[in-house]
């Protein structure tokens, strides 16, 4: 291949040339007075030499970023400080600014006056960028951020089609319909679900996809909303239980949910998975089984997510083109002892 057909240079290519971090080249092409003299010369050689051309766009968000991601967290201080789901996609994320030279702050924003708050601070704070996690239909903030051109990324589908702005999911009602499926598979006949908060896309998408699974058998009665807690989880299927006493398997939609499933389940003196199979969400590293089987449930990469949100940010700005299809990550089902 001729140097005329070669592909353009990257950061990563400049960085593998110079001998130095994505993260070293980046600062050089900005102008950081945090490189020495020796080996920005390395950088802008090896620049020269693969006829590198700094991205436009990102170069205009550079310059006005204060090398600092705020991440938002659209939830009560109740559920973020004990949800571990959100603490590896923070984690994840983390990880990822660090590698870019780059520094988080953490705001929590639960409700619409929190939000609208949130927003006018983001708008005048010229930071790098925003990640929002968790966000609820009834949430301005998206909107918000998005008609004040913040370079925002959303963790999940966002529910309002007017808000187009770039996100990381997973497909979650195929992710459930196949957890379900498999515990058909396996001789459970009657499956009741705890389904997350419906004003949130991945709980309407999971029981979307549980009630696909089960066609004709679905009924109402099998449905008990919780709220990715584990209380809301426990106090779910005691519903459950109470109205269906013949249940066989419950498909909780978050592994916190279903940990309080299990204890739902040992309160009416039935045992998982030979009365009740139980059936998780996340699949959180080092979750506990609070004594009880370890829990079967549906992984997802919660802290690669949280890295590609960040770099979804750095690349693209926080815009979403029409012709841009979102980051979706594939799930599978662990089986463990619960189900």
């Amino acid at each position: 291949m001729s140097d005329d057909e070669q592909a353009p240079a990257t950061l990563e290519t400049v960085a593998a040339r110079a001998g130095v971090s994505r993260a070293t080249v980046s600062r050089v092409v900005n102008g950081s007075v945090k490189v020495s003299p020796e080996i920005r010369a390395r950088v802008q050689a090896a620049m020269r030499e693969l006829r590198y051309v700094p991205n436009g766009p990102a170069r205009t968000l550079a310059a006005r970023r204060s090398d600092t991601v705020a991440i938002v967290v659209c939830e009560p201080d109740s559920r973020v400080f004990y949800d571990p789901f959100i603490a590896e996609v923070v984690g994840g994320a983390r990880a990822e600014l660090a590698r870019n030279d780059l520094y988080p702050v953490v705001l929590l924003a639960a409700d619409a006056a929190e939000q609208e708050r949130c927003a006018r601070y983001l708008t005048g704070a010229h930071l790098a960028g925003v990640v929002i996690l968790s966000p609820h239909a009834s949430h301005p903030l998206p909107g918000l951020l998005q008609r004040n051109g913040v370079p925002t990324v959303l963790s999940g589908r966002p529910s309002d089609p007017a808000v187009e702005l770039s996100y990381v999911d997973i497909s979650n009602k195929q992710s459930a319909a196949r957890a379900v499926h498999w515990l058909r598979e396996r001789g459970r006949t009657r499956i009741g679900v705890v389904a997350g908060p419906q004003d949130m896309s991945a709980a309407q998408d999971r029981l979307a996809g549980y009630r696909s699974a089960l066609g004709t058998d679905y009924r109402g009665s099998l449905v008990s909303i919780g709220d990715y807690t584990q209380r809301g989880g426990r106090r779910a299927t005691a519903a459950l239980l109470e109205r269906e006493p013949d249940l066989d398997a419950v498909f909780a939609t978050s592994d916190q949910m279903a940990l309080g499933a299990l204890r739902a389940v040992r309160d009416a003196g039935r045992r998982a998975p030979d009365d009740v199979a139980v059936v998780g969400f996340d699949d959180i590293r080092d979750i506990s089984g609070d004594g009880g089987p370890a829990l079967t449930t549906v992984h997802q990469p919660s802290a690669d997510m949280g890295r590609e949100l960040v770099r979804l940010l750095l690349t693209g700005h926080g815009r979403r083109p029409a012709s841009t299809d979102p980051v979706i990550f594939p799930t599978r089902l662990v089986v463990r002892e619960s189900a």
